[in-house]
């Protein structure tokens, strides 16, 4: 038949061993952009909270940014006081720039 294409086998698996260290650079190179945007924003008094805040792979597709920091919840999130959050909007209100980061490191 014309432009029909016959597959001849499952190579899954090698296109994703292959293409596994590029997502990995891909999601470094992110959650490093987001832990700078989330520094940025992050209110400072003492600057415990804004230099606990880091990234880390969470499996093989995601990677997410957060800290350790027992106040932290209360700093983001509020308590009788408004939130001040920095690690939501890190996260969330800079998707066009991770996408670019994303399609640079897989070569798109």
């Amino acid at each position: 038949m014309a432009g029909s294409v016959e597959v001849l086998g499952d190579h899954t698996n090698e296109w994703l061993e292959a293409i596994g260290p590029a997502v990995a650079r891909a999601l470094d190179a992110v959650g490093m952009a987001a832990e700078g945007h989330a520094k940025a924003r992050c209110p400072v008094d003492a600057g415990r909270l804004r230099n606990s805040i880091t990234h880390a792979r969470a499996g093989a597709m995601s990677e997410v940014i957060g800290t350790n920091v027992e106040h932290a919840p209360h700093v983001e999130l509020g308590t009788s006081r408004r939130g001040r959050p920095s690690l939501t909007p890190a996260a969330t209100e800079r998707a066009d720039e991770y996408r670019t980061i994303i399609r640079g490191a897989l070569g798109a």
